[in-house]
């Protein structure tokens, strides 16, 4: 089992200073509900059991896809109050549809020096944008945010005509936690943890 590590795992949810949140590379990304309330579901057995709000949530993470072109999605899962994912945002030179999960490669985040300082992409590999895609570039933060407010709209929707659990107001955290993937043996440390993130749930920091 991977033990959890927070200077592994997360970065404060303070975004860095000055650094492009839309550009090329692999992010992990959590986001819980609103005063850590269970409404997705139960671990049993060390597995997640997912209730509908909780399959609307993977449905909806997995739409992202349609709503954003420039994005490819990696290990994710839902818990019963957060969820965890790797996205990826791909350079308009990439071909997202040519990558799988497991691909880790010219679209990470590299620090070469491994200081922590925030690294662009390559001279090498600047791509060559139009300013239609320039503008349309999407951060970090939107797509987040984004997908914080469908889902937000779909669980409404779910306790008026479902019967779903009520919520306080709202049923995320306005802010989320986010870190960037600088190399592969970070990508799959992380991996492992999304993985076993059930198995660990009697000690998780949201439980």
């Amino acid at each position: 089992m991977t033990k959890y590590n927070p200077n592994i795992h997360h970065r404060r949810s303070i975004r860095l200073k000055g650094y492009d949140y839309s550009q090329a590379g692999l992010y992990f990304v959590t986001i819980v509900c609103q005063n850590r309330e269970h409404l997705f579901g139960n671990i049993k057995n060390c597995k997640m059991i997912l209730n509908d709000a909780g399959i609307m949530i993977n449905n909806e993470w997995l739409k992202l896809t349609e709503r954003f072109k420039n994005v490819q999605l990696h290990k994710y899962i839902t818990m019963p109050n957060h969820f965890h994912a790797i996205l990826e945002i791909v350079s308009p030179n990439n071909n997202a549809s040519t990558q799988n999960e497991n691909t880790v490669g010219a679209t990470l985040v590299v620090d070469p020096n491994q200081k922590g300082q925030p690294q662009g992409i390559a001279p090498t590999e600047t791509p060559t944008e139009t300013p239609t895609e320039i503008q349309n570039k999407k951060t970090l933060g939107q797509m987040v945010g984004a997908f914080q407010s469908i889902t937000t709209v779909e669980y409404i929707r779910g306790v008026k005509t479902k019967n779903w659990k009520p919520f306080d107001k709202k049923i995320w955290q306005r802010n989320y936690w986010e870190h960037i993937i600088r190399n592969e043996n970070s990508y799959n440390t992380i991996t492992e943890y999304i993985k076993n993130n059930p198995d660990n749930w009697d000690n998780d920091k949201f439980y």
